[in-house]
């Protein structure tokens, strides 16, 4: 793989998993979405990669490790943002963002062999990994977002553009709190299990 993306927003209270309020006040919110996003870049880190790029709405912290370049995300819909984010990669990328906290460095490490494009469905209709081995922008933009019909129709844009498309498995993103405890259950030893137990249980934050 040459470069492995992670699209995010920086971990600030109100500005990140405003579905998880209520029941979690906005600060409790933004620690969830801070300990999903540090196991997520921990999962990039240890995946085989040329480069790893965050695109970052916001200002890095103490959850970035080390080995990550980091780029400001553009102004636009999420749609724009994607396209341009695959704009900065010259050769394969694969682009996940900071919703999935169950991600392994197995499931990242793909291999574009025999395929063009590869792509992860997310349980809500969306999707939470998309693959290029040509990064091309215009693949994404114009892509309805957040949307039921947002993983068909991305999906159906790089079928109708030739390429021959492999999925990986569906997975579930964390945006209610019933998101949170089922995600959480299958990696109980990760920072995003244990900032939910926290929380849940009256924890600082």
């Amino acid at each position: 793989m040459t470069t492995l993306l992670v699209i995010a927003k920086e971990p600030r209270p109100g500005r990140v998993k405003t579905r998880l309020t209520p029941p979690f006040p906005p600060t409790q919110a933004a620690a969830l979405a801070e300990a999903a996003l540090a196991d997520t870049l921990r999962a990039v880190a240890a995946t085989p990669a040329e480069r790893r790029l965050l695109v970052l709405d916001g200002s890095p912290g103490p959850w970035l490790p080390d080995g990550f370049e980091v780029v400001p995300q553009c102004a636009g819909g999420l749609d724009e943002r994607l396209a341009d984010a695959f704009a900065r990669c010259a050769g394969p990328a694969l682009l996940i963002g900071m919703d999935t906290p169950q991600v392994t460095p197995e499931l990242l490490t793909v291999d574009f062999a025999d395929c063009d494009a590869w792509f992860g469905p997310a349980e809500d209709g969306g999707f939470w990994a998309l693959g290029l081995a040509r990064p091309e922008p215009a693949l994404l933009r114009g892509v309805p977002m957040s949307v039921p019909e947002t993983g068909a129709v991305q999906r159906e844009r790089l079928t109708a553009a030739g390429l021959r498309v492999r999925d990986l498995p569906l997975l579930r993103d964390v945006d209610t709190a019933a998101d949170a405890r089922t995600v959480a259950a299958l990696v109980p030893d990760g920072a995003f299990a244990a900032r939910l137990a926290a929380c849940t249980n009256g924890g600082a934050s």
